[in-house]
């Protein structure tokens, strides 16, 4: 089975790949727009609202399009990417010493030249941050790093020395739960 991933993420591509499934990267161009109230279901509508456009505009057979959307939660509040320097040091600061959750929706559509099959589902993953000083947030977001990830901060990359402990998946904060991604492809029809 061969994949179209609707995404542009270099995360993404990055943890598909080290997988070992044969992809090719169509990203979708649509402007997300939250629907839901839940984390968990607005992950889930953002994955299926960028795999729904990849597939409407590829129509493709013997394809599995795998649409993904990453959103970071403290206390209710959504962390999307921040716009700005000035946006990723507040977001970073609010995270320092906190527990904060990661959540990522996917969704799978796949057609075997009939109605096509769309499964959705999501992991969430708890991340502890130890007390972070302002120089050393200063430092991380003037490496550009935060600019464009949820949450303003990246856990594959510098950022790693703030992180604590994670409960959950580690690659759901990358990204991509890989390994639930690939749990549910193996369900697919063949």
């Amino acid at each position: 089975m061969k994949y179209i991933l609707a995404s542009a993420s270099p995360r993404r591509k990055e943890l598909l790949t080290q997988a070992g499934l044969a992809f090719e990267a169509v990203p979708s161009h649509i402007k997300e727009i939250i629907r839901k109230e839940d984390p968990a279901e607005i992950v889930m509508d953002l994955s299926l609202q960028k795999a729904e456009d990849v597939y409407r505009t590829l129509q493709p057979v013997n394809r599995t399009v795998i649409g993904a959307d990453t959103i970071v939660v403290y206390q209710g509040e959504i962390l999307g990417k921040p716009a700005d320097a000035s946006e990723a040091m507040d977001m970073l600061s609010l995270l320092a010493g906190r527990t904060h959750q990661v959540y990522t929706g996917v969704t799978l559509i796949l057609n075997r030249g009939g109605d096509p099959t769309v499964r959705s589902f999501y992991e969430k993953t708890d991340v502890t941050f130890y007390p972070i000083d302002r120089f050393d947030l200063q430092d991380y977001i003037a490496s550009g790093d935060p600019l464009d990830k949820a949450g303003a901060y990246g856990i594959q990359g510098p950022f790693a020395i703030h992180v604590k402990e994670i409960h959950g998946d580690y690659n759901n904060v990358v990204g991509l739960p890989i390994a639930r991604l690939y749990q549910e492809l193996k369900t697919f029809p063949d």
